[in-house]
């Protein structure tokens, strides 16, 4: 299997290695590396051109296969032979440090299907548009607050620091009924354990640990005492419907929750910001027209060239993607972002068009496990974009766009810094 492989270079490494399937006997290390940080990397076109399944090794210096086209993601987030749990013995490990990781189907292993089917039902009628629209003030308030604490602090600020990050944090903390007080330790967990190659496996395995021991008493509190969040809704409506909800199903949502809703929309936030700055006229013309914000934050999600690492799937019996037959104990990567980018599904695929409608993206995956919580990052994206727009129509990026860096080293990506001035 051998060591992780360091995916934070700049070049594409491929050598002769012996990975199924097919018979190609190159291999790219996978996450592939941008030129700059907003931009895809060049691969990607060519592999969606001429090599629908290939050959990649993961930072852990397993293989796997890369899907990038995006009818063949589509069927495979859709097809049931395509399993989200990771455990099997011949399943790749996406890292060495995996334990504590958002690919370790934590979920899957504490639910049986039933059941795991009436916990989406449940999640899902929290996280309604008309639930976040109605938490979309409070959102707004939060913004506001941060906004007004990086002005005092003066240009230039680092809008990821200021605003990306403690944003969703906050939001998560409130929804899961979590003291404000404890929302440092919340982001540090995040930050933790979504790491492919920053921390160590005693790091990692040390968040994981405490994460459950703080949730665990967070949850045993609630069932004492439910309040108005999501770990009681779930308590409750679980009893209401004749079921126990274990503390693992409550803890793994937690979890998820925390790694799928803080890290990706705090780098979410930053990347959507340096992305319409990055083009000043993009930002005249939502100044111009607000009415635009909805399409162009679906546009900017469409367009991320940085999301991470992508949708990893463990195939239980043979199947065909993209004309080649993929062998039973593949696992196969599908790159949402490269998928969002292909010519043959999207008009003009490559230019941002704040308009786009219809912009049927895959940037929260696709079928019956889709992301749950996209409603709430829509909801905190647009309101943070029209709390900026409102407060800082003079917003701009403080330094070149071929300045920005990305982040490396975690599941997610993102930018290491987002320096505006106003």
């Amino acid at each position: 299997m051998g060591n992780p492989v360091s995916w934070a270079s700049t070049e594409i490494i491929v050598e002769e290695v012996d990975v199924a399937p097919g018979e190609a006997d190159q291999v790219i290390d996978y996450p592939i590396p941008s030129p700059t940080a907003l931009e895809p990397p060049p691969e990607w076109a060519r592999l969606r051109r001429s090599c629908p399944v290939a050959d990649v090794r993961l930072p852990s210096g397993d293989g796997a296969s890369l899907l990038t086209r995006y009818d063949d993601v589509k069927q495979v987030l859709a097809d049931p032979r395509f399993r989200r749990r990771l455990d099997a013995d011949d399943a790749a490990r996406v890292s060495d440090t995996e334990s504590g990781g958002v690919f370790n189907g934590s979920m899957a292993k504490a639910l049986p299907e039933e059941t795991h089917q009436l916990w989406r039902r449940m999640v899902g009628r929290w996280f309604t548009a008309k639930r976040m629209s109605a938490l979309r003030p409070g959102i707004e308030a939060m913004a506001d607050q941060l906004v007004d604490e990086m002005v005092a602090a003066g240009a230039p600020a680092d809008l990821k620091a200021a605003l990306g990050f403690p944003l969703p944090v906050w939001v998560i903390c409130e929804m899961l009924g979590v003291p404000a007080s404890d929302r440092d330790r919340f982001a540090h967990w995040s930050d933790t354990l979504l790491s492919l190659t920053r921390y160590t496996q005693e790091e990692v395995d040390a968040a994981q640990a405490d994460f459950a021991a703080y949730t665990s008493a967070h949850i045993a509190t609630k069932r004492e005492d439910p309040g108005d969040d999501l770990v009681s809704e779930l308590i409750t409506a679980a009893a209401g419907a004749g079921h126990v909800m274990p503390d693992d199903a409550l803890l793994a949502t937690a979890q998820g929750l925390l790694v799928a809703g803080h890290e990706t929309t705090a780098n979410m936030i930053g990347k959507m910001v340096g992305m319409l700055l990055a083009d000043r006229s993009r930002w005249e013309r939502l100044l111009a027209d607000r009415t635009l914000v909805r399409s162009a934050v679906e546009e900017v999600l469409r367009l991320d060239a940085n999301p991470g690492f992508g949708i990893p799937r463990y195939i239980t019996e043979d199947a065909e993607v993209g004309e080649v037959v993929v062998p039973r104990g593949t696992t196969v990567v599908c790159n949402l972002a490269a998928a969002n980018r292909d010519e043959e599904a999207f008009d003009g695929a490559d230019e941002m068009r704040l308009d786009r409608s219809p912009n049927a993206h895959l940037a929260f995956g696709f079928g019956a496990h889709s992301c749950l919580g996209q409603s709430l990052a829509r909801t905190e994206l647009q309101a943070v974009l029209d709390v900026l727009l409102r407060r800082l129509p003079g917003l701009d990026l403080a330094v070149a766009v071929d300045e920005l860096e990305r982040v490396d080293g975690l599941v997610v990506g993102g930018l290491a810094e987002v320096p505006v001035r106003w």
